[in-house]
């Protein structure tokens, strides 16, 4: 069964950091691209960034650069999304994607609030 399972979400205060993490299950992860979005109420789905199969991240939102870091642990099947300097903008639900493979996880919410 393909499946993408992310976790890591929580509420959290501006300035803090959250590591989320997605377990992928069902295709071979290591020769995949893969990417995090992110979707807040009333928003539109936001591309978070982007990562290759070889683990170089090609694409961050201007909103996230220099705060999230994306990586990846092929051995694991498993990606990262580090969250740092969190800002109350960042409040969503943050899915992880393969879009070759057409799959999204169910989402994990970030709440960033004080």
């Amino acid at each position: 069964q393909v499946q993408l399972v992310e976790s890591g979400g929580g509420l959290v205060q501006p300035g803090g950091s959250l590591r989320l993490s997605c377990v992928a299950s069902g295709f071979t992860f290591s020769t995949y691209g893969m990417s995090w979005y992110r979707q807040a109420p009333g928003k539109e789905r936001e591309l978070v960034g982007y990562i290759t199969s070889a683990g170089v991240v090609t694409q961050y939102a201007d909103s996230v650069k220099g705060r999230f870091t994306i990586s990846r642990d092929n051995a694991k099947n498993t990606m990262y999304l580090q969250m740092n300097s969190l800002k109350p903008e960042d409040t969503a639900v943050y899915y992880c994607n393969n879009a070759r493979v057409g799959v999204r996880g169910q989402g994990t919410q970030v709440i960033v609030s004080s």
